[in-house]
């Protein structure tokens, strides 16, 4: 029989590291899908296929259901959901965050306050939601690294005053 470290079966010294590197992987992400017409899950399918594999120096990972169009980046999760509806306190006259030609609407109470970030995209064609969270701070890596997808996938309907 073969025989890995300190004598123990060489089957079972694998099975043991691989058990290890499974239970360190951070679990699969949970995302809330909206529903969408079939015009607006394309635009969504669109983003989706063109965004990074990093954003703020965080690895991709895995996202439930198979079917949302979104992602999910890093350990606290860095989360985006495409499709979602205009955020309660944005209007025309809201201010905006301007990232590489990309508009966001973060409220500003949550800006104050340096803790988790719900960021949205807004005068695109789809409303695209991003939670950060805190330990991510601060939010300009994030929003610098998904406004290319942004820009190449979903057209703009217009600009921030």
């Amino acid at each position: 029989m073969n025989e890995g470290a300190v004598g123990r079966p060489a089957h079972l010294v694998g099975a043991a590291a691989l058990l290890t590197l499974v239970a360190c992987s951070p679990a699969t992400v949970t995302l809330e899908a909206p529903d969408l017409t079939a015009e607006a899950a394309r635009s969504c399918q669109a983003l989706v296929v063109a965004l990074p594999e990093t954003v703020a120096d965080q690895a991709r990972r895995d996202v439930a259901p198979a079917d949302v169009l979104g992602a999910a980046w890093g350990d606290p999760a860095i989360e985006l959901v495409c499709g979602v509806g205009s955020p309660d306190a944005f209007d025309r006259t809201s201010t905006c965050t301007t990232v590489n030609d990309v508009d966001w609407f973060i409220p500003e109470e949550q800006l104050d306050e340096q803790g988790d970030l719900t960021m949205t995209v807004v005068n695109r064609e789809q409303y695209v939601e991003v939670r950060m969270p805190a330990e991510h701070w601060p939010p300009a890596d994030t929003l610098a690294d998904l406004a290319d997808a942004v820009k190449q996938t979903l057209p703009s309907t217009g600009t921030c005053y």
